[in-house]
């Protein structure tokens, strides 16, 4: 089995569309795929949408839905939006309670070996507008439930322990750094990065001149 990473936000339209790419990645070729959660570049770097183009938001709102459209994946983007932004500007807030939490349940299923299972089940949730309000009346003990985990269990150790998965959400934005990028979804094997739903057909390439192919 040949080891890669899945650097993952749950805040990411693009790391919703290419889940299911990358599941049948994971059926086609010999590799272990470990989720390594980030928290949005948004929240990593507060001045970050402040400093795009007025176009870029507009821009990939739309590009998201016509990407779900070509895909024929559905798709509506989450409420409440995961990340809290300011009242009169693009710049989240000091407090963010719904990707905060997401990011650090995604922590805890990834050191639990389900990190993948999770954000299979989390993600669809979120995203592809069968539910609103997806952080209210048990959706995601369900989908955590779903995905083989213990949801009280999961509240219980990270309220016990947050700065430990926040700790290893920091140390999955340090790897994504040492390998060469920035934003998500990117893959990464053997050093080598492969960022966007775009550059999956590349990232498969590359495995079948690992010679990963089942």
């Amino acid at each position: 089995m040949i080891p890669v990473d899945l650097f993952w936000s749950f805040r990411s339209p693009y790391c919703y569309l290419a889940l299911g790419r990358i599941q049948e990645i994971q059926r086609q070729y010999a590799v272990e795929v470990t989720l390594r959660v980030v928290m949005p570049l948004a929240v990593r770097d507060p001045d970050y949408f402040e400093s795009l183009p007025a176009a870029r938001g507009t821009y990939n709102a739309m590009d998201a839905k016509r990407t779900a459209d070509h895909l024929g994946i559905p798709f509506r983007r989450p409420e409440p939006d995961p990340v809290v932004f300011e009242t009169d500007r693009r710049r989240p807030t000091a407090h963010q309670p719904y990707i905060g939490r997401l990011s650090r349940l995604g922590a805890f299923a990834a050191a639990q070996g389900k990190g993948m299972a999770f954000i299979s089940t989390v993600a669809p949730m979120m995203w592809a507008g069968g539910v609103v309000r997806w952080d209210q009346d048990g959706h995601l003990a369900a989908a955590a439930g779903a995905a083989g985990l213990d949801f009280s269990e999961m509240e219980s150790a990270i309220e016990g322990r947050p700065d430990f998965y926040d700790g290893l959400i920091s140390d999955n934005e340090r790897r994504l750094a040492t390998a060469g990028h920035w934003g998500v979804p990117t893959l990464v094997v053997g050093g080598e990065p492969f960022f966007g739903q775009d550059r999956l057909d590349v990232f498969a390439w590359r495995l079948n001149q690992l010679g990963a192919r089942r």
